[in-house]
């Protein structure tokens, strides 16, 4: 096998008893639903475009700076179609909207309906990927999907407002799922770190028409939506997307998607706790069910092997 002198190294043959990529999930999985509630508090100071701008300029100077550190330079030339395709659509598209969601509803159903987006990835990488659709993936996605829908229960009747801001949460959803889709055969030519940096890079290219709006909204906002802001570009992006892109690079997309849906139980709990958004019974028992789906997607059959899938993946 041969890879280019930036590249990720091969997973060991014993991945099943490496930590370091569920551990990498599992920060990704934390600093993400503490986005969720940066975002509701930032953006009572920010307006959706201009706080996608200030989270990932502070991402992309953060990961440019250990870039230069590392040394590890551009990573081939094949890895850039999918780090454009992950740069418009999650770190550009999705950031918006997102942004424009949460200030319609509430941090946890923001969280709840664009985990939709892990059944598309699932469904895409399938069609695209060739990842296939095994039984317990399915399963658990059934189950975290079940939690989902109790908890869009238990939000009817909030306005229009609401419906609108699920619309949002909807399209983020989607630009979600075609990122990560996109990003997963960029990981073959590239290491996490590069393929995180450059569509990081693009997502803010991409959102430079927001500049003049966030210079203007950054001299009245008070220090603490600042500091939010800078907090969501240097952790739930710089640091959180780069795990999520080693992790991703040693497993399928479908089951690293599957694994964020642990993020909306522990939004509701970080809002709880931070917010003073109080869940209904029905919101803490779709959290539930979330987590439940989580942990049914992530076992496996007996007697069946983890697939391996190595760096450079197929030859």
């Amino acid at each position: 096998m041969t890879t280019t002198p930036t590249a990720r190294p091969a997973a060991p043959a014993t991945s099943g008893r490496d930590w370091r990529a569920p551990a990498a999930a599992c920060t990704t999985v934390i600093l993400w639903a503490s986005a969720f509630v940066s975002i509701r508090s930032a953006g009572e100071a920010y307006s959706p475009g201009a706080l996608a701008l200030g989270r990932l300029v502070a991402g992309t100077l953060t990961l440019g700076a250990i870039l230069l550190v590392r040394r590890e330079g551009l990573p081939a030339r094949a890895a850039w179609p999918g780090i454009i395709t992950s740069g418009l659509l999650w770190f550009g598209l999705y950031m918006v909207v997102l942004n424009w969601g949460e200030q319609q509803v509430d941090a946890g159903t923001a969280a709840m309906v664009v985990n939709i987006g892990p059944i598309l990835i699932a469904l895409l990488s399938a069609g695209l990927l060739g990842e296939g659709l095994p039984r317990r993936l399915l399963a658990g996605m059934a189950v975290s999907f079940g939690g989902a829908a109790v908890v869009g229960l238990s939000m009817s009747g909030h306005g229009s407002s609401s419906v609108l801001g699920v619309v949002l949460c909807l399209v983020a959803a989607v630009a979600y799922a075609g990122g990560v889709v996109g990003q997963k055969p960029a990981l073959r030519h590239g290491s996490a770190l590069q393929i995180t940096t450059f569509g990081c890079l693009t997502g803010t290219v991409a959102c430079l028409p927001f500049t003049g709006v966030l210079v203007s909204e950054a001299a009245g906002a008070p220090l603490s939506a600042t500091l939010n802001m800078i907090y969501l570009g240097v952790f739930p992006t710089a640091l959180a997307f780069t795990t999520w892109a080693y992790a991703l690079a040693r497993t399928t997309a479908g089951r690293m998607g599957a694994t964020t849906y642990a993020v909306p139980a522990l939004v509701v709990l970080m809002s709880w706790l931070l917010l003073d958004e109080v869940p209904a019974l029905l919101t803490v028992a779709g959290g539930l069910l979330c987590l439940a789906g989580v942990a049914v997607s992530r076992t496996r059959g007996r007697g069946r092997r983890a697939p391996a899938v190595p760096t450079d993946a197929r030859r």
